[in-house]
């Protein structure tokens, strides 16, 4: 990797901005594990990210998101351009805001979505504006920067959202709010329910009603979207943690660590033991 410039600017240790130029890149990296809130926007570029086990490539203009927990590496890249914004959960993701933007909402901590944004030129020019007025106030370190910092970043949050919902055309219906609904019960409960019956009751559904709605939308089943959502918390168990197998089996709320490990080896292919030991070299 030859990198032409880095800069970097912090307020408190819980937002910072990076901007960095390269000449050339290229390199491959191990995982790792996400531990603030992060935006990429890549404004020249290409490359190959694999994020949470799954692998996505990407070419120009290009904006991503990542969330504390989440599992990221490098497979290949060539970069001339990158910014990055960290954040804290105590800085930015505030009950207050609007879901939609919130740290729960579109961009983060959604497992479930393809995660890059693509910004037109227009868009790329307003982004660009937000990132320079958060330089200048990096710099400027006046009465009330918490605030303003904060207020520009919800802004550039904010025009990332609108571009995500304008570019995916999601029409809200009931099938696609049905889908939000579940997806958050899911993320909030994954660890103690994983029979769809559950979650049709709290969502005052049949689960064969509740499939229905999936079919229509064309995505994956209610069984299978729990499932997967456990297997990816498990890699992430016995990826980053020291836990015995049985621990992890219990946390994701198995009694029977055995019942874990076939469970496990059926949607991956690999055991626990196996998964851990390969993906970690």
């Amino acid at each position: 990797m030859a990198i032409q410039n880095i800069q970097s600017y912090s307020y408190k240790n819980i937002f910072s901005l990076q901007t960095v130029q390269f000449q050339k890149s290229c390199v491959v990296n191990s995982p790792q594990q996400i531990e603030q809130f992060k935006i990429f926007w890549i404004k020249e570029g290409s490359g190959t990210y694999n994020i949470d086990f799954k692998s996505y490539s990407f070419k120009g203009n290009t904006l991503f998101f990542l969330s504390p927990g989440q599992v990221f590496s490098v497979v290949s890249e060539k970069m001339k351009e990158i910014y990055q914004l960290s954040f804290t959960r105590d800085f930015y993701c505030l009950q207050a805001h609007d879901t939609e933007v919130a740290c729960n909402g579109v961009l983060f901590n959604n497992v479930y979505e393809t995660p890059f944004v693509f910004p037109s030129e227009n868009e790329a020019e307003k982004l660009n504006f937000i990132l320079l007025s958060l330089i200048e106030e990096f710099e400027l370190e006046e009465t009330a920067q918490h605030d303003m910092l904060q207020s520009l970043l919800k802004q550039f949050i904010v025009y990332s959202v609108r571009m995500k919902e304008e570019k995916d055309v999601v029409k809200e219906n009931t099938e696609t709010k049905l889908f939000k609904e579940f997806s958050l019960l899911v993320e909030l409960n994954f660890t103690k329910l994983h029979s769809v019956t559950d979650y049709a009751n709290r969502l005052g559904l049949s689960p064969k009603s509740l499939t229905k709605h999936f079919k229509n939308i064309g995505t994956q089943t209610p069984s299978d979207f729990i499932k997967n959502r456990i297997i990816t918390e498990a890699k992430r168990l016995l990826l980053y943690t020291n836990k015995a197998i049985k621990h992890i089996a219990f946390e994701l709320g198995f009694n029977d660590p055995a019942y874990f490990s076939r469970f496990f080896t059926k949607a991956t292919g690999s055991s626990p033991k196996e998964f851990k030991k390969n993906y970690s070299l």
